[in-house]
């Protein structure tokens, strides 16, 4: 079957990945990745499907509201991905206008250009699919209860030793709402504008909210790779408070599996959380990282543990997040693949053997992308 998908922040990090799968995965399909690239967005992290046929990158604001429905009835689009978004939390403490405007006038835009669109038509919504991807956070922060952990009551094919959970509650899908910073307040009020618009309209909607991802091509502003490049050069590792904060953490290839299996499986106005079973302590993933760049890159490991540097935590920093992603796993039957040592293993090696990649990006080189390759097109 022929479809015509946009995929929102298709070139950011979980974007591009999840545009090279639906772009290998499926060649009867045309994907249009629709990226305003702002800081975070970077064309060349999709170098190897660029010049496939069914494969279009088109450079525009979600919040082009006459833009975007024109692109969509022009591409007679059936089908949105949305990934776009504001999601560093430390800058939306400082800009929270920004998250606002981006996070939830943009993703109203694209519903309301899609709605109009798709009810223009003599089949109006049937085929037709609006997937928005949110974030753990909206639903604010859970008790850590078991500070030392303890074994998780979770288990996948992936896991190849015990994890350990360190509280008894878990972010369920119909877990209540209750953000805490700027950035999953617009993310929580993106999801029910997405809900709102199925309940009024009968638009064809579906939720995921994630835990969070690394992995390749993620902007060095994020722990995972911000650290593997500190301690490659040897620079402070600046560590929130004493890193006790706990997160559930996935590799980004799974959550854009995910999103496929979602996409095509998932039931119309339903709800599903992804997460890779998965929790750590920030201090703890830190020194795992430490450890593996200096193994991998010949030091004795362990060597560069005195970089890490304890600063003030951030406002309103959430102590633990934890998905519980079984409805996902015992539905539509998607697991994670990697657990966190596999996972972070693959990572930093990418990370060390593409070190032109991140100069690229810290140098800001990268914004040049666009212009070289798609100027005069």
């Amino acid at each position: 079957m022929k479809r015509n998908i946009i995929i929102t922040g298709g070139a950011g990090f979980i974007g591009s990945h999840v545009v090279r799968l639906f772009v290998n995965k499926y060649p009867e399909y045309n994907i249009i990745n629709l990226d305003k690239l702002t800081y975070a967005g970077n064309l060349a992290n999709l170098k190897d499907v660029e010049d496939k046929p069914n494969y279009k990158f088109v450079k525009m604001d979600i919040c082009d509201f006459d833009g975007v429905f024109q692109l969509i009835q022009n591409e007679h689009v059936d089908g949105i991905i949305h990934l776009a978004a504001e999601s560093h939390v430390d800058r939306s403490i400082k800009d929270p206008f920004t998250f606002a405007r981006t996070n939830v006038m943009g993703t109203l835009t694209l519903l309301q250009a899609a709605k109009l669109y798709w009810e223009s038509l003599p089949e109006k919504y049937d085929g037709k699919r609006f997937y928005h991807i949110s974030t753990d956070e909206v639903y604010g922060a859970l008790e850590m209860t078991n500070p030392e952990g303890l074994e998780s009551p979770f288990s996948t094919k992936a896991s190849s030793e015990l994890h350990h959970t360190y509280g008894t509650d878990f972010f369920t899908e119909d877990k209540k709402y209750n953000p805490h910073s700027p950035y999953s307040a617009s993310k929580a009020s993106s999801d029910h504008f997405v809900r709102a618009f199925h309940d009024t309209y009968g638009m064809p909607t579906i939720v995921t909210n994630c835990s969070n991802n690394y992995g390749p091509y993620q902007f060095p502003e994020k722990l995972i790779p911000l650290f593997i490049n500190n301690i490659r050069h040897r620079k402070p590792l600046p560590v929130y408070g004493k890193g006790e904060n706990v997160r559930d953490w996935l590799y980004v290839e799974d959550h854009a599996r995910a999103i496929d299996v979602i996409f095509h499986n998932g039931s119309i106005a339903d709800t599903y959380n992804i997460g890779g079973f998965n929790e750590w302590k920030n201090i703890d993933i830190i020194k795992v990282l430490i450890k593996t760049v200096d193994r991998l890159l010949g030091r004795k490991e362990g060597e560069d543990l005195n970089l890490i540097t304890h600063v003030t935590d951030r406002l309103g920093h959430d102590k633990r997040y934890a998905i519980d992603s079984r409805k996902l796993q015992n539905e539509l039957g998607w697991e994670p693949s990697l657990q966190f040592e596999e996972g972070i293993e693959k990572t930093v090696k990418w990370y060390l053997d593409n070190q032109a990649w991140m100069d690229n990006v810290t140098s800001g080189d990268y914004q040049q992308y666009y212009e070289n390759m798609y100027k005069g097109r």
